[in-house]
């Protein structure tokens, strides 16, 4: 079980903080699913500005984004998981994009090499859809070089 911090004002607009707990809850199954992360029952309750999120993922990867996913949205600021792994992998860093920060700095900070930001890149999909395209606040996965 882990408990991750995000930039509350940060994030994609699904309506998190306005008081509909359910229909809260819903909006980020629902996001997790439209990203194509499959989890097996999955549970997400909303209270306040944190979220709970439980269930079973294939691997550390689709755990992680599924965190990611939920976490960058607009009014969360801390997603607690206890999600169990069935294949379970080294746990990547997670890194809270600064402004000014690239994906080529943030591979050169991470692993003395900034061309390896497509490392970064890959590691982030389906939530990136371009490198050029991160925003202050937004928190990415840096997988550890195997």
């Amino acid at each position: 079980m882990g408990l991750f911090s995000f930039v509350k004002s940060a994030g994609e607009m699904l309506g998190i903080g306005g008081g509909e707990k359910e229909s809260e809850s819903e909006a980020l199954k629902q996001q997790v699913a439209d990203l194509g992360l499959d989890s097996e029952d999955l549970e997400v309750s909303v209270e306040g500005e944190k979220v709970r999120v439980s269930g079973t993922a294939a691997d550390q990867e689709t755990k992680e984004k599924i965190v990611l996913a939920v976490g960058n949205v607009a009014g969360v600021s801390e997603v607690e998981e206890s999600i169990e792994v069935t294949n379970p992998e080294p746990e990547a860093i997670f890194h809270t994009v600064a402004s000014g920060d690239t994906l080529w700095k943030i591979a050169e900070t991470n692993y003395g090499d900034g061309s390896k930001y497509t490392r970064i890149f890959e590691a982030n999909k389906p939530m990136l859809k371009d490198p050029d395209k991160i925003y202050p606040g937004q928190v990415l996965r840096i997988p550890r070089l195997t």
